[in-house]
């Protein structure tokens, strides 16, 4: 791992790749609505962006299945809640626990993450 890496937890769920706050920014990414963090389908790991994954770990990525998809894979940097793919795409950009808004950007990066029709 690049020395830069740090590790932490956020309700007993631990984040790994370049965070720069508790809310799971990291140096790629960090406006106030960068407040999740993706569980990769190939460790099993969240980290709060691709790029954080592709610097830190020593594997290629793998796309989540959609057959997967209610897999709880999206963790929520504010409230540390835990959200399936499903119930991340359909979120309407908010968290369903504490209403925190996400980055609705991120929709035009779902291609690294989870299998779609564009793949």
């Amino acid at each position: 791992m690049p020395e830069s890496t740090n590790i932490f937890q956020l309700n007993g769920t631990t984040v790994y790749g370049q965070s720069i706050d508790k809310q799971t920014r990291c140096i790629h990414w960090h406006s106030a609505l960068d407040v999740i963090a993706i569980k990769f389908k190939c460790c099993d790991k969240y980290y709060p962006c691709f790029s954080c994954h592709e610097e830190a770990a020593d594997h290629e990525h793998e796309v989540w299945p959609k057959t997967e998809f209610t897999e709880k894979a999206i963790l929520c940097g504010v409230c540390g809640h835990e959200l399936s793919i499903n119930e991340y795409m359909e979120s309407s950009n908010t968290c369903p626990n504490c209403k925190a808004s996400f980055n609705p950007g991120c929709s035009n990066h779902y291609h690294l993450y989870f299998e779609t029709d564009d793949a």
